[in-house]
């Protein structure tokens, strides 16, 4: 590591002290918050007994499902390693939820390219297929929900409202928590007995609030990013209104059998473990962002958010414009990885994305990004896309070796 890059990274420390008080001040809350959840789901040894076959009467499982559902301010919760991806997760909510004759309101634009085959895709399983009717609403032009056009696209056959907080693969920046007020406020003038359904990926403990406590009645995610802490070997959730996790567990295995079945192969320790350590493994990952959009910054790139910009994900963008960047810019993450530093990452086609994507992702989880990780597809401008880092003097280091790497100079 050269001078001028480590000088600039301790520059860029200096900048952000403020804003990793904050970061502070959020893990406290949060992770005192959980501590409460823990003790009033009265999680004991039992917990972590292995139970296999049908699962029934599986006591792990379902003091893990309460603990999530107290932590997330949810009255109930689906927690499940069958989930194989945080794909896996919204789809399965988004079939069991909607029948034909439905309308699906997005209201964050596009979604993540990995959904888009399941809302309208060839295929007889996606929901157009089956009759659901779709409007997509982009954020406005400074990137906040837009309250009016919500208000003008929801009708009496609109059953879900559905919000993605973070930015996916998009410039757009992830949604607040007062963000998350203003939608539930704009579908309650028009529509009280629509289902607010939150896509909460890469955001969970990252502010005081979770969407539950602003108005969502339905968030899910992936245990191989926040709430899993590295920890989680895979799997996913959903937290929301009692009813509606009811008829999801339906839809995720079958009617009259729901959240009954589905064992948890001795996995809830690791589980469990993931969730108590969310709040502090996020915080470092937050860190870690902050200090990547100060340092490149100070080197002359665009950045998204900004250093001291509120923040809804733990997701931070790079602008790289130059595809060699950007392939560069990952090796150096992966370099800087405790798992396969020594693998070179390349482009590569990738399942429900329409060009070639680089990931770089030295991690302990295999796809895990709460784990230090950067990817970005490979189309213009060339953006990467940065998460995760257990350890906040990892982030620090992926972030000053990709510095070092693509050329420190050259944009300044």
């Amino acid at each position: 590591m050269s001078r001028p890059v480590f000088d600039c990274s301790e520059k860029a420390l200096e900048k952000v002290q403020d804003a990793f008080l904050e970061v502070d001040r959020v893990r406290e809350k949060r992770q005192l918050e959980v501590l409460d959840a823990f003790a009033a789901s009265y999680v004991s040894e039992s917990a972590f007994i292995h139970k296999t076959g049908y699962g029934y009467d599986d006591a792990g499982r379902e003091q893990t499902e309460a603990v999530f559902a107290r932590a997330l301010g949810a009255e109930d919760a689906l927690v499940r390693t069958q989930f194989a991806s945080g794909t896996h997760v919204l789809a399965t909510c988004l079939r069991a939820l909607l029948s034909p004759g439905d309308e699906l309101l997005i209201v964050t634009g596009t979604p993540y390219d990995s959904l888009r085959m399941t809302l309208d895709g060839p295929s007889r399983q996606s929901l157009s297929a089956r009759g659901v009717k779709i409007k997509i609403i982009d954020l406005d032009d400074h990137g906040d929900p837009d309250s009016e056009g919500i208000k003008g696209a929801i009708t009496d056959k609109t059953r879900m409202v559905y919000a993605q907080k973070s930015r996916g693969y998009s410039d757009r920046r992830s949604l607040l928590a007062s963000d998350i007020r203003r939608i539930r406020e704009a579908i309650h003038e028009k529509n009280k007995d629509a289902i607010f359904f939150v896509d909460h990926c890469y955001s969970e403990f990252v502010e005081m609030t979770e969407p539950l406590e602003e108005g969502a009645d339905l968030i899910a995610g992936s245990l191989i990013k926040n709430p899993g802490s590295g920890i989680a070997p895979g799997g996913g959730y959903v937290a929301g209104k009692h009813k509606l996790i009811e008829e999801i567990s339906e839809g995720m295995t079958a009617v009259g059998v729901g959240r009954h079945v589905g064992p948890s192969f001795g996995m809830t320790r690791l589980l469990l473990q993931g969730l108590y350590f969310a709040p502090t493994v996020v915080a470092s990952a937050m860190k870690g962002a902050i200090h990547l959009a100060s340092l490149f910054q100070l080197a002359g790139y665009e950045v998204l958010p900004a250093p001291l910009d509120p923040r809804g994900d733990i997701v931070q963008l790079v602008r790289l414009e130059a595809p060699e960047k950007l392939e560069i810019f990952c090796q150096a993450i992966q370099a800087a990885s405790p798992v396969d530093a020594f693998v070179t990452p390349i482009p590569a086609p990738m399942p429900g994305y329409d060009c070639d994507v680089i990931m770089a992702s030295g991690s302990f989880i295999q796809g895990s990004t709460i784990e230090l990780s950067a990817d970005g597809p490979l189309r213009p401008p060339y953006d990467v896309f940065v998460q995760g880092g257990l350890t906040f003097e990892n982030a620090r280091l992926g972030a000053m070796l990709a510095l070092e790497r693509i050329g420190f100079g050259d944009r300044r």
